[in-house]
C-alpha cells in the first residue's frame, strides 16, 4: 500500500521531462561503473534515479536563472540555453559518480564508494578533481534535491510483489524468477525507449503516434508499478508458461492493473527480446 501510494504521488507529480535522463548510454556507464564496484543491484537503479532527478531540476534551476538575467530575446535564449548545456556537460560525469556514491550509501550493502574510489576512478577518465570538489559535488546534488535522495526503485516494488505472490500460494519457482526478472529490468532500462515506443503503438493502435499522445504517455513510461508487474509478467511466460494465466489474475487483484495493460507490456518486452536474439 506505501509503494502504491507513493507512485501515486510520484506519477501525480511528474516534471515534464521526466526520464529525459535515461538514455540508454548513461543507464549503461552506470551499470557498468555499479558493477566495476561491486555494489549490490538496488543501488545501480537508485543511482539512475538520483542522477535523472538531479539533472532535470538542475537544468529547470539552470534555465529559470540564466533566462531572468538575459534580455536579448531569441538570439539571447539560444545562447543561454547553449551555457546551460555547456555546464552540464562540464560536470556530468562528477554528479554521475557522486549519485552512484550517494547510493551506495543508501544500501544496506557493506560496500559503500569513498572518495579515494571515486577520485581514483575519475583520474582514470583523465578528470582532476580534488576531494573537496567530490564532497561539494555529492552536496550540490542533496541540496538540489532538498535532501530527499531515499526513493524507491522498481526493485523494491518487483521485490515485494514476488513476496506477495509467493505468499498468495501461487507455486512458483522462487529463485530462478527472481534472477530472471532482475536480468529484464536491467533489459528494460537499457532499451527503455524501445520498448516503450512499442507499448505505446499498441495502446493506441496507430503507428505514428501524436506529440500530444506521447506527452500523455509519460506516465505509464515513469509508472514503477506497470514496470514491475509487466516484468514479473514476462518472466513467469519465459519460465512457467503455464501458470502466466493465474500470476497476471494475482497481479490484476493485487495492482489494479488490467490483464490487458499487463499482457501489452509483456508483448512489448519479449517483442524487443526476440529482435535482440540472433539465429
Amino acid at each position: 500500500m506505501h509503494l502504491a501510494t507513493e507512485n501515486e504521488q510520484y506519477l501525480s507529480e511528474l516534471p515534464e521531462h521526466a526520464g529525459s535522463f535515461k538514455d540508454t548510454r548513461i543507464v549503461e556507464f552506470i551499470f557498468l561503473l555499479s558493477e566495476q564496484w561491486h555494489l549490490d543491484q538496488s543501488t545501480r537503479y537508485q543511482a539512475v534515479e538520483l542522477l535523472e532527478r538531479f539533472l532535470i531540476k538542475q537544468v529547470e534551476q539552470m534555465w529559470e536563472t540564466s533566462r531572468g538575467s538575459d534580455k536579448g530575446g531569441a538570439q539571447g535564449q539560444g545562447s543561454s540555453w547553449s551555457s546551460v548545456r555547456d555546464q552540464i556537460l562540464n560536470t556530468f560525469v562528477l554528479r554521475l559518480v557522486s549519485c552512484v556514491q550517494l547510493a551506495s550509501k543508501l544500501s544496506l550493502h557493506y560496500c559503500r564508494v569513498t572518495s579515494d574510489t571515486a577520485l581514483k576512478f575519475l583520474q582514470s577518465l583523465k578528470c582532476s578533481y580534488s576531494k573537496q570538489e567530490l564532497l561539494e559535488s555529492e552536496l550540490a546534488v542533496l541540496n538540489t534535491l532538498h535532501f530527499h535522495i531515499n526513493v524507491s526503485t522498481p526493485l523494491a516494488y518487483l521485490e515485494l510483489l514476488l513476496e506477495v505472490l509467493g505468499h498468495n500460494g501461487c507455486l512458483l519457482p522462487a529463485k530462478p524468477l527472481h534472477q530472471l526478472c532482475v536480468q529484464l529490468l536491467d533489459f528494460c532500462y537499457l532499451t527503455r525507449e524501445t520498448i516503450y515506443d512499442t507499448l505505446l503503438k499498441i495502446t493506441i493502435e496507430n503507428s505514428t503516434p501524436s506529440k500530444l499522445q506521447e506527452a500523455k504517455f509519460l506516465t505509464v513510461k515513469e509508472d514503477f508499478m506497470l514496470l514491475a508487474v509487466g516484468i514479473i509478467s514476462t518472466g513467469v511466460f519465459i519460465l512457467s508458461p503455464g501458470r502466466w494465466e493465474q500470476v497476471v489474475e494475482h497481479l490484476n487483484c493485487i495492482t489494479g492493473i488490467t490483464p490487458q495493460s499487463i499482457l501489452e507490456f509483456s508483448y512489448a518486452v519479449l517483442s524487443r527480446i526476440l529482435r535482440n536474439t540472433t539465429p
